[in-house]
């Protein structure tokens, strides 16, 4: 402590600011003085401090006690907000990272309101899981937004940055890599203290976002960042290898090693979508096309299926073998396999996708709990073996389990933008409520739409869920509009369906 003048009440409320503190810089002949000081995450000490032209000091009880906590804490924040900094993108391998970085001594500690830091510089808020974030030193921090797969390799390009930043740079804070979330700092790095190494070992609830944001990435539902000007998927490519993929399957008993059903059901979901991007309306017969072989291929993952032709266009046919039923955990491609069997007319398919047994679809570990009760409430209300009254209780339990209380594998927006609008919808069908469902409707593609923005990826094209539950509506005469986005007319209205070979 410097042991000049006490700054007044006006001095202080001026030049107060929070400050991150390595909790080894705390000794005991000042922690008597700083009772007010706390832990704020491992190795990390939250306190006071007073900018000065001269010199920064941290504050003393007597300071704090002085202006009164709550009012100092406010100035603090705002002065806080001040601090100048630069924002910069980091492009590496896999992924993006973003750096503050400037001359103040506090520039470390806006990790500790980092949603409204980045507000302020960036313009841009962080979606609800947070961010990852490092502080190496009191003049900058690094942050990746929690929105996608490429957290996986964030993590590990941040605790290497860190690390060395930490050990090369003046002012050092923490070596560790840390999530913020809900206002708070958690920290992912273990030191084991006997070797000095280091290890990266996220909490469970946020590896299991981890591991659903991955799956989630891999199959192409998430909107991620693309360059300016991007082009929308090759259809002629995405043919070719779906085709390439269905002629890799096995032919007879034995299975052929590499063989992918699941992977080429999701390539032929992939080019269904892509084709409505120059066929909104999904009038062409290549479009339809498209379609069917994606319904056959995803019944023939869960169900089985005999031997059929799957036309990719007109040149391109492709025999899919027969296969037997080796239903995947893989719960979001079964919801996959019944909506387009539900926009395509296929009640035959519908009932077998709805007597896999959920058993197995339990076991996809990478799913939050609502999707497995929104699976329950559609097979129980195809399969009519139970009463509409239990399809009304599973639909409750699904709606309650797609809470931010209850998700740990999604990010909410999502969750509120993708997986709960046909969920949304279902529950205006079965309420009979045709004024109502229309208004849900239009809710669910202005969500759509946001979600997605101005991405090129397929699933960007269509709605398929609310496309679904929107085609049971028409099917129960509720009137829907023939112009709505991302719902494309031709499917919606039954005009384009075709035969299409039995299961």
């Amino acid at each position: 402590m410097n042991p000049d003048h006490a700054p007044d009440t006006g001095e202080l409320l001026r030049g107060v600011h929070p400050r991150l503190l390595p909790l080894d810089s705390i000794t005991p002949e000042i922690a008597g003085s700083l009772r007010y000081a706390r832990l704020v995450a491992d190795g990390l000490v939250f306190a006071y401090a007073l900018d000065r032209p001269t010199d920064v000091r941290l504050l003393t009880d007597q300071d704090v006690q002085r202006v009164g906590a709550e009012e100092l804490g406010r100035a603090a924040y705002e002065n806080l907000m001040r601090v100048p900094v630069t924002h910069e993108e980091i492009p590496v391998e896999g992924t993006v990272l973003h750096s503050l970085y400037g001359d103040s001594h506090f520039v470390g500690s806006q990790a500790l309101y980092l949603a409204a830091a980045v507000q302020r510089v960036t313009g841009e808020s962080l979606p609800q899981a947070g961010a990852l974030v490092v502080m190496p030193s009191r003049h900058n921090l690094v942050y990746h937004p929690i929105t996608d797969g490429t957290v996986v390799d964030a993590v590990n390009r941040l605790a290497a940055y860190a690390l060395g930043a930490f050990e090369d740079g003046a002012g050092a804070l923490s070596p560790r890599v840390h999530w913020w979330h809900r206002g708070g700092l958690t920290s992912l790095t273990v030191i084991d203290e006997a070797t000095r190494s280091f290890s990266i070992q996220p909490p469970p609830q946020l590896l299991g976002l981890m591991k659903g944001l991955a799956r989630l990435d891999r199959a192409g539902r998430l909107a991620t960042r693309a360059a300016p000007g991007a082009p929308a998927p090759d259809l002629a490519q995405l043919a070719c290898s779906t085709a390439e993929l269905i002629a890799g399957l096995p032919q007879g008993p034995t299975p052929v090693p590499g063989s992918d059903l699941g992977g080429a059901f999701a390539s032929a979901v992939a080019h269904a979508h892509a084709c409505c991007a120059t066929d909104p309306k999904a009038a062409d017969i290549d479009t339809w096309d498209a379609w069917s072989t994606a319904v056959q291929l995803g019944a023939a993952l869960f169900t089985g299926a005999r031997s059929q032709e799957c036309r990719l266009g007109e040149d391109l046919v492709r025999r899919l073998p027969d296969m037997p039923a080796a239903p995947p955990a893989d719960a979001r491609a079964w919801l996959d396999a019944l909506y387009l069997a539900i926009v395509c007319w296929e009640g035959e398919r519908v009932r077998r996708l709805c007597r896999v047994p959920l058993e197995t679809l339990r076991q996809d570990d990478s799913v939050d709990g609502y999707v497995l009760h929104w699976i329950d409430t559609l097979q129980t209300y195809f399969s009519g073996h139970g009463s509409m009254d239990e399809v009304v209780e599973k639909l409750v339990a699904t709606m309650k389990a797609s809470g931010p209380e209850e998700v740990t594998h999604a990010p909410m927006e999502f969750v509120n933008g993708i997986d709960y609008q046909p969920i949304a919808l279902f529950h205006r069908l079965v309420a009979r409520d045709p004024e109502v469902f229309a208004k849900t409707l239009a809710e669910a593609l202005a969500e759509h739409g946001a979600h997605w923005g101005d991405s090129t990826a397929p699933r960007a094209r269509v709605a398929l869920g609310p496309l679904a539950i929107a085609s049971l509506a028409f099917d129960h005469g509720f009137p829907i509009p023939p112009d709505l986005p991302h719902l494309p007319l031709y499917l919606l209205n039954r005009e384009r369906i075709e035969t299409i070979p039995s299961p």
